[in-house]
């Protein structure tokens, strides 16, 4: 007999339900089964697991009090039968364990009870075993709420409308309040669990496939499709785990997407455009309904599937498996928003998922579904913020349904994806929802998903499993070897068209993204315009649907004409992200406009385009869309390549960078390809001045994005004495960009990238003669924090160096010296940005090699050497005098500093930040990478003893620390022979050898 009460509070476990079973069954109900097991060991889980502590002391002691002595020791029993089963599964067990921490987690519970169902599902003999067990252990006292019932050991009581049952019950006796469904017998279907299915096979067919329409013709036409589950990689956020001060490992683990809806109740989930954000919506759901149909593959556990590069370290997911809603933020925004100017609440969001099952024939799931929702909660996934229309002031209705339904069904899980500036720079952010942003791909991911893809496209029989390895390691060989394309793989969405280009053309690949968009406008166009063939009864090809041109009697490049056109007039009008919506009426007046058929009516031609997908796909009643940004600011900026050209994108781009940017770089390098003119005309449009003493915003980004387009378009061997001084012109301003604080953090990184293509001009950077130092005074300061904050004195003038050590100085240092770098790697990269990836010992030989150079030169007087800061030599040359938390002063500043809330994710040429600059000049002491002291970590005396091998203090933070790891008091250490990617180092000049 097993005990299953609703409406009541057991201990300190709650279960908002409404009807009391008391069932007796020949074979025990795994799922009543569980839930009271969960129940009973909950709160005396942390003594049995070991969890130890006060905590589970008091569990224990609360429930004696409510049930006696004897409740422990059957609970003990029970346990020890069922421990063995626990341990046998790790999910189980970390289930257990999390539960054993934190009882008093709903979450947790439903977790710790899923694993039980499990176990008891798979092993009908234990819970034959158990259920006595837990019927003898059914003492605790049950308090009423409401109608319902009381049961206690030896005793029994009803409250209002309640029913008492003594003795033995065969059969089954069922209790409900008027008007209350009765629970399904046994041998009956559960109505609710078949519609649940159904429901579920439904989503997980409509997420279960990596759309490649118009991209791959054969995968279009319905001769291959790639399973989401065979393709799909896990996805990293810029965000990295917290580490401890007291941590003395610098290095930071990227939490994956995953990581972060684990940690999260309510999560937006940030990304550019092509990031993988709605790719991951769809997987997340996928798996969760995989799990709750038992499917052999797809399941939570390759949700939790590592990472690639994660050290095969599962993801963790510790909430069970949960009911996927997913809702197209888009379509809601288009079907389910009343008219403009009526209040919206969550009850339109409701309704509108009530219509959709019921347009799908599960109108009957409705109820079933959100009562599951109100009591148990599931897992809320809205893709697409930021591609939702302003129009009507949409956004700021959505969001008003969004916010209500999440506190309507607040036992909900919930998940939300937008683009990046969308969300952050429109006024978009939601209460209560934590954020982190989608990283780009790393080498090993686009590894995996290279080898993954291939792999799929094997499977479907298209190549031979040979031919298919074959083909990925030639993909990879071409990516990865080439910067350019490795940049663009970084973006998933462009991987995949690279990796369906790279198939569909046997192995060739082109090289420029204008280019790989050219190719895959061409593809979808040809989707969408093309004619449609079948063979007839008689075996014979027989026409079904002409193509758009031939419906129409004009030409293939009348048609994009269209296409251009209406993009270009769209982005202009449209919003900072996402894609706009193509008028139904808009787009079929420009069609039949080129129409040479008169029997070519627009109702025709209103039904071919709405079958079509391709260049544009229906996205609600009389609306189209273009399938991502990236082809609306493709197509936009050919159409500007033929109308304008150079002066009206310039103009655009100056006055509108955020909105034109992309489509200015495209236009520039589409006209490049035709001749080396065209890019730098567009340069000259857009930056036709130097910079002069006080120059506009507009004029800083024009020479931003000339600065762009130069880099990208123009061949830097071949260039023309009237072009040379343009570069020139550049370069002082890119300079200019750098010192100035006319651009936020990120791009004055990105400008500096630009200027580090041309040569950086500055010689204090990119030569070692050409080194800054700056003096710092003898005399007392006020060094470290809090309990450890103490006045300490430095009896010596010394001079410390403007700019950590960069990538062209050492460079010239292992030209000169023959020395060879530990990480070849590491000097690869940009020239002016820190050297990166330094051991200590290599960091000081740097030093001894500088000393006797500069000795022999008479750069560097007599007794006076170049060497690695001491601690305390670094502390005062970051903070001055005062003690101040920055070097700047008091308080974080993300313009200051290159830290990991900045979002640059990587080191930044050494100028970016001269706001952050220390109050003696020297700069970058906060953020961009760790610096290299000489001073022992441990001890007092002899601490700058440079024979010893023990770790030494690093300071400074780096671009994957958060900003309160970049303060000036801030110190971690390692190993003098270790190097991370994230660790450079810092000249001091000392009027003494510091051998001594």
């Amino acid at each position: 007999m097993i005990y299953c009460c609703r409406s009541t509070s057991i201990g300190r476990f709650s279960k908002p339900r409404i009807v009391c079973d008391i069932l007796k069954r020949t074979m025990p109900d795994p799922r009543l089964l569980a839930e009271a097991l969960a129940i009973l060991l909950a709160p005396v889980l942390p003594v049995l697991v070991g969890a130890g502590g006060k905590a589970a002391g008091k569990a224990v002691e609360e429930v004696g009090k409510q049930a006696g002595a004897v409740v422990t020791d059957k609970v003990k029993e029970i346990w020890n039968r069922l421990r063995g089963k626990v341990e046998e599964k790790e999910a189980a067990q970390e289930a257990a364990t999390d539960l054993a921490q934190r009882p008093d987690d709903k979450d947790l519970q439903v977790v710790f009870r899923h694993q039980l169902l499990k176990i008891l599902s798979a092993d009908p003999a234990l819970a034959a075993l158990l259920e006595p067990l837990v019927l003898a252990s059914t003492t605790t006292q049950v308090q009423v709420r409401d109608q319902g019932v009381l049961a206690t050991h030896g005793g029994m009581a009803a409250g209002p409308g309640g029913v008492v049952v003594g003795g033995n019950v065969t059969g089954g006796v069922h209790v409900h309040p008027p008007g209350a469904a009765p629970s399904p017998s046994p041998d009956r279907p559960d109505p609710e669990a078949t519609l649940r299915s159904t429901y579920l096979k439904r989503l997980m067919e409509q997420v279960g496939v990596l759309s490649l329409a118009g991209i791959d013709p054969a995968a279009a036409q319905g001769e291959a499709e790639l399973s989401l589950d065979a393709v799909y990689t896990g996805l990293r956020t810029r965000s990295g785990e917290d580490v401890p001060e007291v941590e003395t490992t610098h290095e930071r683990r990227a939490l994956s997407a995953l990581e972060q809806l684990n940690r999260h109740r309510r999560l937006v989930l940030l990304g550019d455009p092509g990031s993988g954000k709605s790719t991951f919506v769809h997987f997340v759901a996928l798996c969760h309904a995989g799990e709750l149909l038992g499917h052999p593959q797809v399941n939570l556990k390759m949700l939790r599937a590592p990472v690639p590069g994660a050290q095969n370290k599962k993801q963790p997911w510790k909430h069970g498996a949960l009911l996927p809603v997913r809702v197209v933020l888009r379509d809601f925004a288009a079907r389910g928003l009343p008219p403009a100017g009526e209040p919206v609440t969550a009850l339109h969001l409701q309704t509108f998922l009530a219509t959709e099952l019921k347009e799908a024939c599960l109108g009957e799931y409705v109820p079933f579904l959100f009562e599951h929702l109100r009591q148990k909660g599931g897992l809320l996934l809205f893709d697409g913020l930021d591609e939702v229309p302003e129009a009507d002031h949409h956004r700021d209705r959505l969001r008003q349904a969004v916010e209500g339904f999440v506190q309507t069904f607040g036992e909900c899980r919930v998940l939300l994806t937008s683009r990046t500036y969308a969300y952050r720079n429109q006024g978009w952010r939601l209460g209560g929802f934590a954020e982190a942003e989608l990283a780009p791909f790393d080498r090993a991911q686009i590894e995996s998903f290279v080898r993954r893809w291939y792999g799929q496209v094997a499977a479907t029989g298209r190549l031979g499993g040979e031919e298919a390895q074959g083909r990925a390691q030639l993909l990879l060989q071409v990516v990865l070897a080439n910067e350019r394309l490795r940049g663009l793989a970084e973006r998933p969405l462009l991987l995949t068209l690279m990796a369906s280009l790279h198939a569909w053309r046997g192995g060739s690949l082109p090289e420029r993204r204008q280019q790989l968009y050219e190719d895959a406008v061409e593809l979808l166009l040809n989707l969408w315009e093309s004619h449609r063939v079948v063979q007839g009864p008689d075996g014979a090809p027989r026409l079904m649907q002409p193509s758009l041109a031939q419906y129409l009697d004009a030409g293939r490049d009348q048609v994009r004409q269209v296409l251009e056109e209406l993009a270009f007039e769209v982005h202009a009008r449209g919003d900072l992200a996402g894609t706009a919506d193509v008028g139904e009426g808009d787009l079929v007046t420009r069609l039949m406009r080129l129409r040479r058929k008169p029997e070519a009516n627009p109702a025709q031609l209103v039904e071919y385009v709405s079958q079509r997908a391709g260049l544009l796909v229906p996205r609600g009643v009389g609306l189209y869309t273009f399938p991502h940004r990236t082809f609306q600011e493709y197509l936009a900026a050919c159409h500007l390549t033929d109308h304008g050209f150079p002066g009206v994108p310039a103009d655009l781009g100056r006055r509108d960078p955020d909105r034109w940017r992309e489509v200015v770089l495209l236009a520039g390098a589409k006209a490049a390809r035709g001749s080396a003119f065209a890019a730098w005309s567009l340069a000259d449009c857009l930056c036709p001045e130097a910079p002069g003493a006080e120059p506009s915003v507009e004029d800083a980004w024009g020479a931003h994005l000339a600065g762009q387009v130069i880099a990208e378009c123009a061949d830097l061997e071949k260039v023309g004495r009237a072009d040379a001084a343009k570069l020139e012109r550049l370069r002082q301003w890119h300079l200019h960009l750098l010192r100035s604080g006319q651009l936020p953090a990120r791009e004055r990184a990105l400008a500096g990238k630009t200027l580090a293509r041309w040569g950086d001009p500055r010689p204090e950077v990119m030569t070692v003669d050409g080194m800054g130092f700056y003096p710092v005074p003898a005399g007392p300061f006020r060094m470290g924090e809090g309990e450890e904050a103490h006045e300490q004195e430095l009896a010596y003038d010394f001079q410390m160096a403007r700019y950590p050590v960069t990538v062209a100085q050492f460079q010239e240092y292992v030209r000169e010296s023959s020395e060879q770098s530990g990480d070849a790697g590491s000097l690869r990269g940009l020239a002016n940005v820190p050297a990166a990836s330094m051991s200590w010992r290599e960091a000081l030989a740097f030093c001894r090699w500088l000393t006797a150079r500069w000795l022999a030169s008479g750069r560097l007087a007599l007794g006076w050497e170049v060497t690695l800061p001491s601690e305390e030599e670094w502390e005062k040359a970051a903070r001055g005098i005062d003690g101040r938390e920055y070097p700047w002063g008091e308080g974080a500043d993300l313009e200051r500093a290159n830290c990991e809330e900045t979002g640059i994710s990587t080191v930044s040429t050494v100028g970016c930040f001269p706001a952050g600059r220390s109050p003696y000049g020297c700069e970058e002491m906060s953020g961009n990478v760790w610096e290299w002291t000489r001073s022992l970590l441990e001890g007092r005396a002899a601490r700058e003893d440079l024979t010893a091998s023990s770790p030494r203090v690093l300071r400074g933070g780096s671009y994957g620390f958060r900003s309160r790891f970049v303060r000036c008091a801030v110190r971690y250490s390692n190993h003098p022979a270790l190097r991370y990617r994230d660790v450079g180092f810092r000249l001091v000049l000392l009027p003494f050898s510091s051998d001594l």
